[in-house]
């Protein structure tokens, strides 16, 4: 439960700091190489959806077995992972991967794969963590005690 107050926090900071730099996302995002014009807008906006969904849930409902945040967290985690691990070996030069919109700043390098790769491997424990989303706890427990 820890980890998904973390988690969300970090994901609800990340969306924070795009909304107060929106006008400067879409250049972030063209930076990797991808997309232009309305289509960096529209991976900007899909973006801060998917990390304003997930944080905002796995904050308010850090228990919650429910799927769909746990999809979104993922998918997020997947196309940011894909945007640095493309760039990185194009060669591309993004002086500010944009996890924070314009604010705390770092160029694409492998710190930053490293930081994506751990989004991707909490993304997979959530996944896991959630594969029976209608078991209760009480039916967890009642589970638990006919496997001994």
């Amino acid at each position: 439960m820890t980890l998904r107050i973390v988690f969300g926090a970090l994901y609800a900071a990340m969306a924070a700091g795009q909304l107060a730099s929106f006008g400067q996302m879409p250049a972030i995002m063209t930076a990797y190489g991808l997309v232009t014009d309305a289509g960096a807008g529209a991976l900007a906006v899909a973006l801060i959806a998917g990390e304003l969904v997930s944080g905002l849930w796995l904050l308010a409902r850090p228990r919650s077995r429910a799927i769909t945040p746990v999809w979104v967290f993922t998918a997020v985690a997947v196309v940011w992972a894909l945007l640095a691990v493309q760039a990185y070996i194009r060669g591309l030069a993004v002086t500010n991967c944009g996890c924070f919109g314009i604010y705390l700043a770092q160029s694409l390098n492998w710190v930053v794969l490293i930081q994506d790769g751990l989004l991707l491997l909490y993304a997979g424990l959530l996944l896991r963590a959630a594969r029976r989303p209608g078991e209760t706890r009480s039916q967890e427990a009642v589970s638990e005690v006919h496997r001994r």
